[in-house]
């Protein structure tokens, strides 16, 4: 009974094995293509291709600001700094010559000289200049503890001016000035030299 029943089913199994069999081996053939009757074209070039853009530049924005320089001005200030501080040590530099004591004994002395007051007049003072505010300018320098004077400037009369010079130097420490130069010579040529006692100038 049992063989029976065994055989059936091998004889099932075994005929639904080959009908699947047989249904793959239809499904999986496909038709082949013909094969080509022409041969595929080549297409050949003469030169090397030229480089192109990949993309189109965007066009340029003229409505932004452009950037300014700013070293111009930086050096006109620093140009314009610099000229006012030597204009700031020129004045006083020579409003402390104006005050020094020497200037004042160089004045004392022009004043009193009779043939300077004959040749520029009473009232003899320093020739205002007018970028001085009304002070004169005083050329020159004076430099005591190396002992050396050297000094020019305007003076001015009712009757006309003149341009004084002084020079006076000292040959050694503790020794007096001694006088080398001390004239004036007016406009009108004429020259009148001052005498000065060495004395008079002696500064230790």
């Amino acid at each position: 009974m049992f063989t029976s029943r065994y055989a059936r089913t091998s004889s099932i199994l075994g005929s639904f094995g080959r009908a699947t069999a047989r249904n793959y081996a239809t499904v999986t053939e496909l038709p082949r293509p013909p094969p080509p009757t022409e041969e595929p074209h080549v297409e050949t070039f003469s030169a090397p291709s030229r480089p192109r853009l990949y993309y189109t530049r965007p066009p340029l924005k003229s409505d932004l600001p452009r950037i300014q320089k700013r070293w111009p001005f930086i050096l006109a200030f620093a140009t314009v700094g610099v000229s006012a501080w030597a204009a700031f040590l020129l004045f006083a530099t020579n409003q402390e010559k104006l005050s020094s004591s020497v200037v004042k004994q160089i004045l004392q002395m022009v004043r009193d000289n009779g043939e300077l007051k004959d040749m520029l007049g009473d009232a003899i003072r320093p020739e205002p200049a007018w970028y001085l505010n009304g002070d004169p300018w005083i050329n020159g320098s004076i430099n005591l503890p190396q002992g050396n004077v050297d000094l020019s400037f305007r003076l001015k009369g009712h009757r006309g001016s003149g341009t004084l010079y002084f020079t006076s130097i000292r040959k050694a420490k503790g020794e007096p000035f001694t006088p080398l130069r001390f004239r004036v010579i007016g406009d009108d040529k004429r020259v009148v030299n001052i005498p000065l006692p060495q004395t008079s100038t002696s500064q230790q």
